[in-house]
């Protein structure tokens, strides 16, 4: 570590003598600067020893106490003053700013050359830097090693740990969460820290962000180059203290060995995907799919298909590292921005999904797929069950269990209210060329009212009653009767459905009919 302004006047042979400011003698000094110029401040840049003859140091307190206050503000370690030279006599002023502000100054007694400060601090830092060097040698030796011999992510891992005497943790950014599978969890509160962080900067710019500390421990954040979506947090033990520079070289090593595994996880992910697409495609046969499933660990008869979707695209994009790390079994493809996996059927699944995909999932689950031969009408499932969790503004949406929303729990539910309900309408706006449907629809979202209906749909308010008159004539119902009308409503619902499952189908056709992608 760099040398302290204490450790400096500790050293016997510069018999440097502390005047004021002894509350501030653990400031590291990054170099030495000399300086008698007017306005000192406006010559460092931070960090520094600054040493002066005293030519230009006011003798009026006032004007003291402000040197001392800007040199402060510019981050000087402390203030080295050349005794018997022409610096005034210091003023009780100047003596109490410095104690408050904790700003050491020195005396440099006569006739010590102000180089042998300089020399004494250059030794101290050159040491510090040949043993950084040393270290950083040995965090980059850890690679070589680990690819020699074949060792694993937590063999790396812990190797950096002695190297570094910390604990570190390699984290997902969004969730805070073990990047590698069977890794150590954050404490809550760090892990939340992580997730806060991330949230309000994506990008700490090569930094080292401190976390709050949690029974003594001591938590720093850093970046790891090209992976945005994951961070290191080193953690230390009360007392203890890590590099932020040999951190950074840490996240490098960590940076290498998370491109290796994404790089073999989007191996997997392609092949899976091209094996999906022929699966929902129907362009392969019952046995050989089911045996490529059970190849990936899956089994027909206990997992489920989903149909997800977040806002965050690069969430979708990687969402098969959380299922990875979790030790799930997945093969998944993305079409039309609509995230299609088939995975396990647990709870557990769920919530990694719906942490994977953050605050935005909507996530349509089906019933259990049982054979291949079912596999076309699980994917009307999840995509009715996608449409309900969009609708209802639900994370997680499974077809045909828990409470349904507006009472219907299935397409087959949704189609037999609007045949029973709104079919007649349908036909007769489809064989006059009328709108009585739209009007309809108008009209209960209106809160019955003709003249807002009217204004909405840009029409005579008399029109609109016409309308409305024939809408009771058809479909046999009182208007007047909130039975009817509730039961209106909710068939008018149930079309939003059925046609967001019909866009989501002819997403699908369009997909199918491009090149396979993966």
């Amino acid at each position: 570590m760099a040398i302290t302004v204490g450790e400096l006047a500790e050293i016997p042979h510069l018999g440097l003598e502390v005047l004021a400011g002894a509350s501030g003698l653990s400031r590291e000094i990054s170099w030495t600067h000399t300086s008698d110029l007017p306005e000192p401040w406006r010559w460092v840049t931070g960090g520094e020893l600054l040493m002066t003859n005293g030519l230009s140091f006011p003798a009026g307190p006032a004007e003291q106490v402000l040197v001392v206050e800007r040199l402060n503000e510019a981050g000087v370690s402390g203030l080295a003053i050349g005794e018997k030279m022409y610096c005034p006599d210091l003023s009780d002023d100047v003596i109490s700013a410095s104690d408050r502000l904790g700003l050491p100054i020195l005396n440099i007694r006569y006739p010590l050359p102000f180089v042998a400060i300089s020399r004494a601090v250059a030794e101290a830092t050159l040491l510090d830097q040949s043993s950084r060097l040393t270290r950083t040698v040995r965090i980059y030796d850890l690679v070589r090693r680990h690819i020699a011999r074949a060792t694993t992510s937590a063999e790396l891992f812990a190797a950096l740990e002695r190297e570094l005497g910390c604990r570190l943790h390699v984290c997902d950014r969004h969730t805070g969460e073990p990047w590698f599978p069977q890794a150590a969890q954050l404490d809550a509160t760090t892990r939340d820290a992580v997730v806060a962080l991330s949230d309000s900067l994506t990008n700490v710019a090569a930094g080292a962000f401190g976390l709050p500390a949690v029974a003594g421990n001591t938590a720093l954040l850093t970046d790891i180059q090209r992976h945005p979506s994951a961070a290191l947090v080193a953690v230390t033990a009360e007392g203890g203290r890590v590099d932020p520079i040999q951190l950074q070289h840490a996240a490098t090593v960590v940076s290498l060995e998370l491109s290796q595994t994404q790089l073999m996880l989007e191996h997997g992910r392609r092949q899976g995907s091209a094996f999906l697409e022929r699966l929902l495609e129907s362009r392969i046969d019952g046995p050989t799919a089911a045996g490529q499933l059970a190849d990936l660990g899956l089994d027909p008869a206990t997992v489920v298909l989903i149909a997800a979707h977040s806002s965050d695209d690069d969430r979708v994009l990687h969402v098969h590292n959380s299922l990875w790390r979790h030790a799930i079994p997945y093969v998944c493809t993305t079409r039309e921005g609509i995230l299609y996996a088939v995975v396990p059927e647990n709870s557990s699944c769920d919530d990694v999904l719906a942490r994977a995909l953050g605050p935005t999932a909507r996530i349509g689950i089906s019933q259990r797929l049982g054979s291949i031969n079912r596999l076309q009408e699980s994917i009307r499932e999840a995509s009715w069950a996608f449409s309900l969790a969009q609708r209802r503004g639900v994370a997680v949406s499974r077809y045909g269990s828990g409470p349904s929303w507006l009472g219907l729990s299935s397409v087959g539910d949704a189609q037999a209210l609007v045949d029973r309900v709104l079919r007649p309408l349908q036909e007769y706006d489809r064989e006059q060329n009328t709108d009585l449907v739209e009007t309809l629809d108008a009209f209960l979202r209106n809160r019955r009212s003709w003249q807002q209906t009217a204004q909405t749909l840009h029409v005579h308010r008399q029109t609109v009653m016409y309308r409305m008159r024939r809408v009771a004539e058809i479909t046999k119902l009182d208007l007047a009767e909130t039975d009817s009308l509730a039961e209106l409503w909710l068939a008018l619902r149930a079309v939003e459905l059925l046609d967001a499952e019909e866009d989501m189908r002819r997403r699908d056709v369009i997909a199918s009919r491009r090149l396979p992608g993966v």
